[in-house]
Formats: C-alpha cells, sequence, structure tokens
C-alpha cells in the first residue's frame, strides 16, 4: 500500500508527520486487524516504526507500539488525550457513563467516590462473600472432557451477581444477563455500526435496555436496605464533602464494572487453565502452594503467600491482554515520540502488541512465569512495558478486586482439579473483540 501521512506538521515545529496507509479499499485494515492484531502491528511496526496510522472500521486511527508511546498516552500530562470520545465510539451506547468513559474533573470526581466501593475493608468483604459461591459452583463442574470458557464465565458472572449485585438469580434470569454482557461487548466492534436487526450492533442496543431495566429494578431495595455488595456499596459511597451517585449514575457505572469484571477475570483465568494445561510443571508447582497453605477457601491475609500463582497471573496477563487496546482521543494538537498528532485523533495504545515486543521481552511468545520473579523481574525494563491494567489516572480501578477473585477461584480449583491437554494441543484464539479461546478451551478435566 502506498504510504501517506495523517497530516503535516506546523512549520517550525520540528515534528515529525505521522505515516501510515488506507489499506484495502473500503474496508481498510479492519479485517486483517480482527484476524491477526499482533502480527499485522507488528508489520507495521517493522514498516512504520512506533507511530503510524491505519484505516479501522471506517476511521483513520494510530497505533502506538512500545512503552514510550504507551507512557506518553496514559500518563497524559498535558491533558490532550480523552478517554471518553474514543471509547464511546466503541461501547458508548452500550456502556453509557461508565468510569473509563468520563475525563478530567468529572472523571475525578466519580472515581472518588468510587473508590469508597474499593476500600482495604470492602475488598476483605467481598472475598468472604465470595468463598462459598466459589466452591458450589466448581463442585458443579463435571470431570472428563470439559470446556472451560462457558464454564468459567457461568462462574464468574454468578460471583458477580453475589458479590457485585447481592441478588439471587435463577438460572434462566442469570443466563439472560449473561447474554446480554456478551452482546454488548461484541456490539463494539461491529463493522456494521448501524442498529440493522439481527447483527451486532443491535444486538447490542437491546442488552443495553436488558441490563438497564435489571439493574433499576433492583435500585430502590438497595437504596433502603444497603448491604456488603457492590452495588449497595455504589449506593452507599459517599466523600468527604457529602457527594453521593444519582441512580443513574449507580446504574451505569454498576453495567460498566460488572462487564469489566465478568470479561477480564474470565479471560484471564481461562489463559491461565490454558497455559497451566500446556506447561504441567508449573501446574504442579503452583497446586502445591495451595497444598502447603492448608486452607480449602484463600483468606485476604493469604493473597500474598501464594507466590507462583502470582508468577502465572502475571504472565497470562502479559501473554493475553484481557483488554488489547486502550484508545484515546486527542482534544487538542500534541506530539508523541516527535510526531505531530493533530486535535480530533483517535490514538490507541495495545498492551496485546506491547506485551509480544522482543526487545523489551526476551522470547515473547513462551509462557515463562519467571520472567516476573525478584531475580529477573523483565517487566521493570520500563514502567509501562507491561501495562495489562492500563496506566495513569485511568488505571483499573478494580484492579486488586480482580487478582483477590482471581487467586481465590484458582486457590479452591487447583485443590479440586487436575487438567490437560494433547500435546499438539494449541488454542484458536478469537481476537475479534476480547481475546477468547474459539473452541471454549477443550481439556480433561480430573478430579484430585
Amino acid at each position: 500500500m502506498a504510504t501517506s501521512v495523517l497530516a503535516e506538521a506546523p512549520e517550525g515545529s520540528g515534528l515529525k508527520p505521522i505515516p501510515g496507509d488506507a489499506g484495502l479499499p473500503f474496508v481498510g485494515q479492519t479485517l486483517a486487524t480482527l484476524r491477526d492484531p499482533i502480527g499485522i502491528a507488528h508489520k507495521r511496526y517493522e514498516k512504520y516504526g512506533p507511530v503510524s496510522w491505519g484505516k479501522i472500521l471506517g476511521r483513520r486511527m494510530v497505533a502506538l507500539q512500545g512503552p514510550e508511546a504507551a507512557e506518553a498516552v496514559l500518563v497524559n500530562r498535558d491533558k490532550a488525550f480523552a478517554n471518553g470520545p474514543a471509547w464511546s465510539f466503541f461501547i458508548g451506547p452500550f456502556f453509557y457513563r461508565g468510569i473509563m468513559l468520563l475525563d478530567f474533573d468529572e472523571h475525578l470526581h466519580h472515581r472518588r467516590i468510587m473508590q469508597q466501593a474499593f476500600t482495604r475493608d470492602r475488598l476483605r468483604g467481598y472475598q468472604q462473600a465470595m468463598g462459598s459461591g466459589i466452591g458450589s459452583g466448581l463442585e458443579a463442574w463435571q470431570p472428563g472432557p470439559f470446556k472451560v470458557l462457558p464454564h468459567m464465565k457461568q462462574l464468574t458472572l454468578d460471583l458477580a451477581t453475589d458479590v457485585f449485585m447481592g441478588v439471587e438469580l435463577d438460572r434462566k434470569e442469570a443466563d439472560r444477563i449473561n447474554r446480554a454482557f456478551v452482546d454488548a461487548v461484541r456490539a463494539g466492534l461491529a463493522i456494521v455500526r448501524y442498529p440493522v436487526p439481527g447483527l451486532r450492533w443491535s444486538n447490542g442496543l437491546k442488552a443495553r435496555k436488558v441490563l438497564e431495566e435489571f439493574f433499576y429494578r433492583h435500585l430502590p431495595a438497595k437504596r433502603a436496605n444497603g448491604g456488603e455488595d457492590l452495588f449497595s456499596a455504589l449506593c452507599e459511597a459517599e466523600t468527604d464533602d457529602g457527594h453521593r451517585f444519582s441512580d443513574e449514575d449507580v446504574v451505569n457505572h454498576m453495567i460498566f464494572v460488572l462487564m469489566a469484571a465478568h470479561d477480564t477475570s474470565t479471560i484471564t483465568m481461562t489463559t491461565m487453565l490454558y497455559y497451566l494445561a500446556k506447561n504441567p510443571e508449573w501446574q504442579e508447582k503452583v497446586r502445591g502452594e495451595s497444598l502447603a497453605l492448608g486452607k480449602p477457601v484463600l483468606e485476604f491475609e493469604d493473597l500474598d503467600t501464594l507466590i507462583s500463582l502470582d508468577l502465572v497471573m502475571k504472565e497470562s496477563l502479559r501473554l493475553v491482554a484481557p483488554v488489547p487496546g486502550l484508545p484515546r482521543h486527542t482534544v487538542k494538537d500534541t506530539s508523541i515520540l516527535g510526531y505531530h498528532v493533530p486535535a480530533g485523533t483517535t490514538v490507541t495504545v495495545s498492551p496485546n502488541v506491547n506485551h509480544h515486543l522482543a526487545e523489551y521481552w526476551p522470547d515473547p511468545d513462551r509462557f515463562d512465569p519467571d520472567r516476573f520473579a525478584k531475580h529477573r523481574r523483565e517487566d521493570k525494563v520500563h514502567q509501562y512495558a507491561w501495562e495489562p491494567f492500563g496506566g495513569g489516572v485511568h488505571k483499573c480501578i478494580g484492579l486488586h478486586f480482580a487478582g483477590m477473585q482471581i487467586k481465590s477461584v484458582m486457590h479452591q480449583l487447583l485443590l479440586r482439579y487436575r487438567w490437560s491437554v494433547p500435546a499438539d494441543y494449541e488454542w484458536p484464539l478469537d481476537m475479534s473483540t476480547l481475546p477468547v479461546p474459539k473452541d471454549g478451551l477443550p481439556v480433561t478435566l480430573e478430579r484430585i
């Protein structure tokens, strides 16, 4: 494809124009990127360097590669990059006014209130609440041929409805809510971005209505009675100067947080099971630590004691970042690594790509949890070499909850089951929305 520039740099600025190309007629690089985002990114990196533009989903977008570019955008020192306009293009109609879609003073205001739902005491309560739910959910798993992804999705949704929402759902209602979250997430990367019946965008809009109706129906009881769940915490949260969330705020944040917690935890644990099946020596190592702990249910004080499990979790987050791209929109002219970026540009930091750059990660495609061990700490090569939770003021507010939930589930799972895959099995990873195995990750499950 013919190389051109996104926009000429201002005369005398000393900045370079961003190189790139539009790709194929009409579709640009959309289909190629959805099929193989890491491979396409590496080719663009070799051809254009760390900053380049391409046409995706009908828009010119700037791809940023490497931790230096990630730092410039995520730290956002001159407040040139906004989340809302960028994320709204992808998921705005479905996750309207979630915390990730707010910016600057408004974002800070909402984040300060929401942090009351993620204090140490609240996290301790959430962990205590999920212990029995994890156990009952895992006990229902049947040894033999077993597909990990759908069962893990069901488990995380069941935990979310209990710990986050504090409501009991029958299986029909739980399946309906689960389907709504799936449809809302899938809609974000729809190629046809109009409500054509039966297609992703239309299904996503319907899903949003299902989720709104669900949370508004349960909201009055939460306001009146409170509780230990996240839903109640957001209803009760208040800053020192008396600011609280409106009903609309609570519903918007619940829809977004539940989606974020449900999907990202599912992806991370599914990835961990895949690599532990492919590397049984590591599976036995993390199981040995859980057995040595001598507790059937992980307690809050135990979270930092499962060292090997923590390494496996971090390496899994590196190999398959649950949120593969972090888009931003420039609200004024700015620069990145000496390139001129005009106002109104969509730029994207890609953790999944950055985590596979050989100049920062030796043998980047190999599963090697020890790269995060104290004697190596390959992630310390740059503050933004490892960025599964983003960074800056928009760093994931639920990252500590995520780690707590993942370790709690994996601890109980390791005590109950072994799992394996054929030696030649390689999972077919679907990257068209969030990264999940197309085949559901079939394993052989064995009760211990």
